[in-house]
């Protein structure tokens, strides 16, 4: 189902990028029926991607064949000459995934061995229709969607990533929540064996990590669960094979490796906000008129980047997400509830 929004972030994707970067949209190749003996023998397709210089996936077929069906619906500001897509060694080799250590390229270096294949999804609480449900029931549309977002980190740099995913309220909606849901609370794996973060004595995350979201910002259109970005599966480092993105808000909202959603009617208490609750509230709205207590929020590094050129650019309000999601917050003060 497409989601139409008539709202300036509305863009085709010539747009935003140049043709030399962002090529035709992906081909299944061959079709499954091509694909014979090697599907029974492994459950898994290897595929390239028409995006420049990304590595090949190596996708379960299922996933495969709904990645390359995908239809095309790009949701980003536009500003071509700011909303540049990243580049895929950049979005995939520099990221916050503490579950794998706390460099920026401890996830890339560490990710690789997760098996996320199969994987599960405890859906539970205040809902009419929950259980465990196999990562193929949760990604139970047809057709994937493909989201071009602004992503802005709390610590003031950023990037632009193509995902692919389903809207998060399809999952909810066929969850049935009850009377009494309100928020939406979310748990990643905890595995020490895999992760090694986990096993890490300077760790101030009593895992799992947690997340969460008022039940009207995870109904938003906006929001989405990703399987996928740059027309392929996710990568491990990235938050393989499920991961949150909600584009208006700093990127420790987006959890990563999500093995529970949870309904329920008290707010959720974050992992960072359990840790350091003056520097990180339940909401994290992108908002540059409120600081971090140790940095500011106004501007933002746009990678890639380098020393000499450090692609400083303004912060906008809700990462430029205004005239779709201002009205969420109607009459809350931002500068208590950040």
């Amino acid at each position: 189902m497409l989601i139409k929004i008539a709202k300036p972030s509305d863009l085709c994707e010539s747009a935003v990028t140049p043709e030399s970067t962002y090529l035709s949209r992906r081909r299944f190749m061959g079709g499954m029926a091509g694909l014979g003996a090697g599907l029974a023998l492994s459950g898994r397709v290897r595929a390239s991607t028409d995006y420049s210089d990304v590595p090949d996936g190596d996708a379960p077929a299922w996933l495969q064949e709904k990645l390359d069906a995908s239809r095309q619906r790009v949701i980003v500001p536009d500003d071509p000459e700011r909303d540049e897509i990243a580049p895929f060694d950049d979005a995939s080799g520099y990221n916050n995934f503490y579950e794998f250590g706390s460099s920026k390229s401890d996830p890339a270096r560490y990710a690789g061995n997760l098996d996320t294949q199969p994987w599960s999804v405890v859906v539970d609480g205040e809902v009419n229709n929950g259980g465990r449900l196999a990562l193929e029931d949760i990604a139970s549309p047809p057709r994937f969607e493909e989201r071009i977002y602004r992503l802005r980190c709390v610590e003031a740099w950023s990037m632009v990533i193509p995902w692919l995913g389903i809207p998060l309220a399809a999952v909810i909606k066929r969850a049935d929540p009850t009377s009494k849901a309100r928020y939406v609370r979310f748990e990643t794996l905890v595995d020490p064996e895999q992760m090694r973060g986990q096993r890490s004595s300077f760790s101030l995350i009593d895992w799992p990590y947690v997340e969460g979201l008022r039940l009207d910002e995870a109904m938003h259109p906006l929001t989405i669960l990703a399987l996928g970005m740059y027309g392929r599966e996710l990568p491990n480092q990235n938050g393989a094979p499920l991961r949150l993105v909600v584009p208006w808000k700093y990127g420790f909202k987006s959890i990563k490796s999500i093995v529970r959603i949870s309904l329920v009617e008290e707010q959720p208490v974050n992992s960072w906000q359990r840790i350091a609750p003056e520097e990180y509230g339940f909401y994290a709205n992108v908002n540059p008129r409120v600081d971090h207590p140790r940095w500011s929020q106004a501007t933002e590094r746009r990678l890639p980047n380098s020393l000499f050129s450090p692609n400083t650019i303004d912060t906008l309000m809700f990462n430029g997400y205004a005239d779709e999601v201002a009205e969420l917050y109607a009459g809350l003060d931002l500068r208590k509830n950040f």
